[in-house]
């Protein structure tokens, strides 16, 4: 299958892209200013779809990330003391900011990222929701007060900010997991040093000047792109001034910040990789399982950490489940994200359409049978087209490791515990996915899987009001929700002698 770019037969499009791209700052944002890296570094950012790069973007050095967290560090006192409302305030307007260009912002992340350009809207929106509810979360930081047991004392209990934070964020959702860390640090009183993905860097580059334009003082919010992730952050973990790491990425990498961070017991919030179960059982509403499926598999190409990766499926509807799902899968429009109707974007690079393509062709020589897809597709950019197999056993990789692409992989259950068993047999706890028209057995279930989050007859679980993480090697802490800004505050225990 070939696929050719239409980029250059709309000349406003193209004109609109090129602007898009050129009206963002390329420098590094340290202390309030834009500033070039150490002997002017830089490294290109790539559109997926084309392989073209489409801009040069600032290659931070150790030395700009240490001037960064000096930024953080010299603004923490004066930042943490400012007023709850004001920090609301400058998230509510960050809010309005992101809202109102949400059409160039989108643009600009789909020409870094790759996904369609609907889900790029759906991003910013997204994004945007998280500074509207911690703007509100801001103002509601409690503490508590309690006679001692003896009555002798009085127990005050306060919370304050954790002080400067690491925040380092992936590629698939460039603005919105920007938007979960950044919204309560800012709300709880903490300064920053961010570090995007390399692969990403235009939409946090973005987000720093909305939040700059929205009143965000110099130095709380510092950005450092770079080729050389562990390279400059590693010595800004280890330095100790800073006291939070929060990462989202993979297990792996979350594995050795971990040890990083142990050396100066820095508190830490880990979002990381996952292995989703979409379990169906045969009283399930079909149209319902179906349409989520589709949701939980092919948001945002299926490069999520939320993804759908396994899908388990009650013998006595697998076939008809296969069949609607192959129907649907095929339907899928494949192209540039910006490219109207598109569905099936490119892959962030090579590397990616390689595993997908290991992964899928592990699964047909241990039996397994593609019903749609199992290619990569010819031309320019990274793609992979929609993927449906079945009869995968459970000894494929697949079944164990993270696809990160638009395939689903379909096996089938006979009984309850064989589908529960099936899937918490991983490492991994991030998301569950449970289709079932039986109330006893649909909390039965939900209590029983390991994860960290349950879909229950829905395939999108995200949202800024609940809480965002998972168990096991797929993270700690939460994001989001009333508990998300607690990842951002210490206790302060107070004892008064009366």
């Amino acid at each position: 299958m070939a696929w050719t770019p239409e980029r250059c037969n709309d000349k406003e499009a193209s004109v609109s892209e090129t602007s898009v791209v050129e009206s963002v700052d390329k420098d590094l944002f340290i202390g309030g200013k834009w500033v070039p890296a150490a002997g002017g570094r830089t490294f290109g950012v790539e559109d997926p779809a084309t392989g073209e790069v489409l801009c040069q973007v600032a290659d931070a050095t150790p030395q700009d990330g240490m001037a960064a967290l000096d930024a953080a560090v010299a603004a923490q006192q004066e930042w943490a003391a400012t007023a709850p409302r004001e920090r609301s305030e400058i998230l509510r307007r960050a809010y309005e900011l992101l809202n109102a260009r949400n059409e160039d912002l989108a643009l600009l992340m789909t020409l870094e990222m790759g996904k369609p350009l609907a889900e790029a809207r759906g991003e910013i929106s997204y994004a945007a929701e998280f500074f509207r509810w911690f703007a509100e979360e801001a103002v509601r930081i409690d503490g508590g007060y309690q006679t001692a047991p003896n009555g002798a004392g009085r127990f005050l209990v306060t919370k304050q900010p954790v002080g400067p934070t690491l925040l380092i964020t992936p590629w698939n959702f460039p603005m919105a997991m920007g938007g979960r860390k950044i919204g309560p640090a800012i709300a709880a009183g903490c300064t920053m040093v961010i570090k995007p993905a390399a692969q990403t860097p235009l939409s946090m580059l973005a987000l720093a000047a909305i939040l700059a334009e929205a009143g965000l003082p110099a130095g709380v919010l510092n950005v450092v792109t770079t080729s050389d992730a562990g390279g400059v952050m590693e010595p800004l973990i280890r330095d100790g001034r800073a006291r939070k790491l929060s990462f989202t990425g993979s297990t792996a990498v979350g594995r050795k910040l971990l040890e990083q961070c142990a050396d100066k017991v820095l508190r830490t919030s880990m979002e990381l990789g996952g292995n989703a179960p979409f379990l169906v059982f045969d009283d399930a509403d079909l149209d319902a399982a179906i349409e989520g499926a589709m949701q939980a598999k092919m948001r945002n190409i299926g490069e999520a950490c939320t993804a759908a990766n396994r899908f388990y499926v009650q013998r006595g509807i697998a076939d008809e489940f296969a069949r609607r799902l192959t129907e649907r899968m095929e339907a899928l429009p494949l192209g540039r994200g910006t490219e109207p109707g598109v569905v099936v974007g490119p892959l962030i690079d090579n590397a990616a359409v390689e595993k997908v393509k290991t992964l899928v062709q592990d699964a047909a020589d241990r039996g397994a049978n593609v019903l749609t897809g199992g290619a990569t597709v010819d031309g320019p950019g990274h793609f992979y087209q929609a993927t449906v197999l079945t009869g995968v056993p459970l000894d494929a990789r697949m079944a164990s490791e993270e696809i990160f692409g638009p395939v689903a992989p379909i096996s089938v259950f006979d009984t309850e515990e064989e589908a529960v068993a099936a899937a918490n047999d991983t490492e991994y706890g991030l998301v569950s996915y449970v289709y079932t028209n039986d109330l006893k057995r649909a909390l039965r279930v939900s209590e029983t899987l390991e994860a960290g989050m349950i879909g229950l007859n829905q395939g999108i679980v995200s949202n800024p009001a609940a809480p965002f993480g998972g168990v096991k090697q797929s993270g700690l802490g939460r994001e989001g929700g009333a508990v998300g800004i607690d990842e951002f505050l210490e206790i302060k225990y107070i004892a008064v002698a009366l």
